[in-house]
């Protein structure tokens, strides 16, 4: 199974890269991962927030494939204790999902269209935070659920 971890926005700001790099590092000893950051549209201040969660929808939309697993960061999703994260994932490899994607949205969240087409919604937490954390806090996470999954040392139950 390859996990791809998409974002919205601009590259990784300095204070969030290296730990981002890590993370993804030492993830791809457990999954081949890759980080693709779908830019805003060139016109984005000009958009109403209606307008921009659809063109950037759209835009996700033709990046997906359709036996792609889309997990859709959000607020509003279920939560996972680490161990709950660690059996997802192994339950995706165990159903032979080819691609695993992990999206964190736009400012302004997705498009009903991205909603609707999420084969789940991830919440990891209530509070919201910037989307620069939230990439450090993905990697950090799907780290920690492989290292649950080969009953390694990282987690501490």
């Amino acid at each position: 199974m390859k996990i791809q971890c998409w974002s919205i926005g601009k590259n990784h700001e300095s204070y969030v890269k290296e730990g981002i790099e890590e993370f993804t590092a030492r993830l791809s000893r457990y999954f081949p991962v890759e980080w693709n950051l779908i830019p805003t549209p060139k016109n984005a201040g000009m958009l109403s927030e209606m307008d921009l969660k659809k063109k950037e929808g759209e835009t996700i939309l033709e990046w997906l494939k359709k036996d792609d697993y889309l997990v859709l960061l959000d607020e509003r999703g279920k939560s996972f204790t680490s161990p709950e994260l660690a059996e997802f994932l192994q339950a995706r490899a165990n159903e032979s999902v080819k691609t695993l994607i992990f999206l964190i949205g736009g400012v302004y969240g997705v498009d009903e269209a991205i909603v609707k087409r999420a084969n789940t919604k991830w919440s990891l937490s209530k509070l919201v935070f910037p989307h620069q954390l939230v990439r450090l806090i993905l990697a950090e996470q799907l780290y920690r659920a492989c290292t649950i999954i080969r009953n390694e040392k990282y987690h501490h139950s």
